[in-house]
């Protein structure tokens, strides 16, 4: 039985910190290639599987020092259909990837978790294309039928709920949402916007959060933003309306440049942690609801435990 899956410890407002840009640690720190920049591809073998212990258990300390929760997802941001396609799996192959991601946090957060750091296991989503570039854009229906594959490998496991990172249309977020709603599995939606702070297809945040609660029910248990800069969306969010505090979790960039300039770099803009640290405590301070806090890409555990102590010291 999932531990969490029905009482989500952090939707009652208590602090929970995740991980950093896991690719590009891997890529940039451990000096891992990661073909398609995706990470599961680490779960085939044993030295994969010791290096994603090591990862996880870096920041699982950092929680553990801070007496906050963790929340452990999956690397499986590019363990979908089209991204396993590319590189050479079946569809099988990748509920087998799912899987085995779920068991392995599953076992990392058994040897970790205390009363004050409790440990959610989640499995993470990606879009169908770039991250970046709403290039192949999905109906509501293409989107749900794209992503309840995925979305079903991790509500028949242990996995306590799924978040979608990096959405960068509306249609594709709603699908996620009923792909989950239809496996009653919870679900977090995250986008990323422009510097800017509108997504790449020029909606804003607010529209972007409306839509899909207007379209699924509420159904998301809270939105987020990630891969972009503080700067690019801090003003978006001061913005009256309810959208606003549904809105719990942030995993920024610590780089500033835009989404052009970060496909073009050759190499790591990791920004400044102190800084960003300092970012996040103006936006706890004048959103309060926000109670999820990551990094994305160009962070590390060095940008966590900036976070922890801006936030919570």
């Amino acid at each position: 039985m999932p531990k969490y899956r029905d009482n989500l410890p952090q939707i009652s407002g208590d602090t929970f910190i995740s991980d950093g840009g896991l690719e590009t640690t891997f890529i940039f720190h451990y000096g891992i290639e990661l073909p398609e920049f995706a990470a599961f591809v680490l779960l085939q073998n044993e030295d994969g599987l010791k290096t994603m212990e090591r990862y996880y258990h870096d920041y699982a300390a950092i929680a553990q020092r801070y007496g906050v929760g963790f929340i452990f997802d999956t690397p499986t941001w590019r363990a979908n259909r089209d991204w396993g396609n590319k590189l050479g799996f079946s569809e099988q192959d990748l509920v087998q990837f799912n899987q085995r991601a779920i068991d392995l946090l599953l076992n990392i957060r058994e040897s970790i978790e205390t009363d004050t750091t409790q440990g959610i296991i989640n499995g993470a989503i990606g879009p169908q294309a770039d991250g970046y570039v709403p290039s192949k854009m999905m109906t509501i229906e293409q989107a749900a039928a794209y992503h309840l594959p995925q979305v079903t490998t991790f509500a028949q496991s242990e996995a306590d709920m799924v978040t979608a990172y990096t959405l960068n249309y509306v249609e594709e977020a709603i699908g996620v949402a009923l792909a989950a709603q239809s496996c009653n599995m919870p679900v977090a939606l995250s986008f990323t916007v422009e510097t800017d702070g509108k997504l790449p297809t020029g909606d804003t945040l607010q529209q972007a959060v409306e839509q899909t609660d207007e379209a699924t029910g509420g159904y998301p248990l809270y939105y987020m933003i990630n891969c972009a800069h503080p700067l690019h969306f801090q003003q978006s969010l001061a913005s009256e309306g309810k959208w606003v505090s549904r809105i719990r979790g942030i995993r920024a960039n610590a780089s500033q440049k835009s989404h052009a300039e970060l496909n073009e770099a050759t190499e790591l803009d990791a920004g400044n942690p102190i800084e960003l640290g300092t970012y996040y405590r103006t936006l706890r301070n004048q959103f309060g609801h926000l109670n999820v806090l990551g990094g994305c890409c160009g962070t590390d555990h060095r940008h966590i435990e900036e976070i922890c102590k801006s936030t919570l010291s």
